[in-house]
């Protein structure tokens, strides 16, 4: 078992417990280039376009074990455990020989980022250590359970963040020491992201890391449904187990502060005209004859102002903001509190979805959330449905809500960078 931990019997929920473990990474020998074997997460990839993309990338690229393609779920899962079992074999991936963490890199431009990637020992959300701010799918459990059973792997980690204070101590300061060395790794990704690796082994600094970890809570940045995952498949195992611990990469926000950037929806079986129409009297309606940048300056300007939504999908854009407040009064809970009432995502999930348009929020049938600005406004175009473009949540507010136990909307935020999925793999039985 690769889990070096606390013992049970000091399992006082004080703090986050970081476990090092033996990574699975690519072989570089073995692959066209580390870049083209790297995926943005599972729920990033905009579909078919851009899996068709990675999968024509290299055909070892990890979008084959995160969203294999068959006709049926279960035939897509066990794709993947055979395609994981045969690169395994065949030396494509392979397992590092001492357990450890990893300092994980990302550069843009001015934009750095720093974090440390373990093995999560799983909390629940009473704990108090580890927060959720989004509500889930089922259906989006269900399916990532499964490929995790079939896998017996953690494919890639959860964005968690946290916020130190003070001095350069503890983990930062063993951050900042392990990146004076030669990385693991180094690659530059196609969106011009360049990602570096480096493995913390001494006995030393894991202790620093770890005692620092256990003074701090972790709000869940991205990967919800992937933690909810974790938390199922932690109670179908016994204890102490492997499945006790998940995947993720610790970001301390007060050096590295996020990006946070709106998930917009595609309301497939809905026509931008049939949209329109319905909020009639409700919203009030401006079509906007300019192009995507500047419909979206128009959106965040509304949006500082009150709930606020930019529609697209018929070739133009239409801003749709001033709610009624007749609407709001009779469709939105009055027992939760006034951030999370007058988010966007709440008005757009109680009174548009539900009330006025009908449509089912879980239905993948009916509604896909798209991280990409672009792709959704595309997709709806030529698929003749509605972009609902949303305008992103300040983190603060997100903290805020989480604390008090709060739960948004499903997909409400977007925090990021997300960390690059294909850099380093968590096997559970190897």
């Amino acid at each position: 078992m690769n889990i070096a931990g606390p013992a049970e019997g000091t399992r006082a929920r004080s703090g986050l417990e970081l476990a090092p473990f033996r990574g699975l990474r690519y072989d570089p020998d073995r692959v066209g280039s580390l870049a083209a074997v790297t995926s943005p997460p599972y729920d990033v990839v905009v579909r078919p376009d851009g899996l068709l993309h990675l999968e024509s990338a290299d055909p070892h690229n990890i979008v084959r074990l995160i969203l294999p393609q068959d006709t049926t779920p279960a035939a897509r899962n066990q794709q993947a455990a055979d395609t994981l079992d045969d690169w395994l074999s065949e030396g494509v991936l392979t397992t590092d020989p001492e357990p450890g963490l990893y300092v994980y890199e990302q550069r843009d431009g001015g934009m750095l980022q720093r974090g440390v990637i373990g093995a999560l020992r799983l909390s629940e959300p009473s704990d108090g250590v580890v927060l959720p701010h989004e509500d889930v799918m089922p259906h989006v459990i269900a399916e990532r359970a499964a490929l995790m059973r079939a896998t017996s792997a953690n494919l890639e980690p959860l964005l968690l963040t946290y916020r130190s204070t003070g001095p350069v101590t503890g983990t930062a300061a063993v951050v900042e020491h392990t990146v004076q060395r030669e990385p693991l790794l180094a690659t530059t990704t196609e969106d011009g992201f360049s990602h570096r690796l480096w493995a913390i082994t001494d006995p030393t600094d894991l202790a620093a890391v770890q005692a620092d970890l256990r003074r701090h809570q972790a709000l869940i940045a991205d990967g919800h449904h992937r933690w909810a995952t974790y938390l199922r498949l932690r109670a179908e195992h016994p204890s102490p187990s492997p499945w006790d611990y998940g995947l993720v990469l610790l970001v301390d926000t007060a050096r590295y502060p996020l990006r946070v950037r709106a998930i917009h929806r595609l309301l497939h079986q809905l026509p931008v005209a049939d949209a329109l129409a319905a909020l009639q009297g409700l919203f009030r309606v401006r079509h906007l004859d300019v192009p995507l940048a500047e419909a979206l300056e128009a959106l965040a300007e509304a949006a500082a102002e009150d709930n606020a939504f930019l529609l697209a999908g018929d070739g133009t854009f239409h801003l749709v903001d001033r709610p009624s407040p007749d609407l709001l009064a009779r469709t939105i809970p009055a027992d939760r509190p006034v951030a999370w009432r007058t988010l966007d995502a709440t008005v757009l999930h109680a009174a548009l979805l539900d009330h006025v348009w009908g449509i089912p929020e879980d239905s993948p049938a009916h509604v896909a959330y798209i991280h990409d600005t672009a792709a959704t406004v595309e997709k709806a175009e030529r698929d003749g449905g509605t972009a609902v473009l949303m305008h992103p949540v300040r983190e603060e507010v997100v903290r805020d809500l989480a604390r008090q136990g709060v739960t948004m909307p499903r997909k409400s935020t977007s925090f990021g960078p997300k960390p690059a999925s294909g850099l380093v793999l968590r096997a559970l039985s190897r």
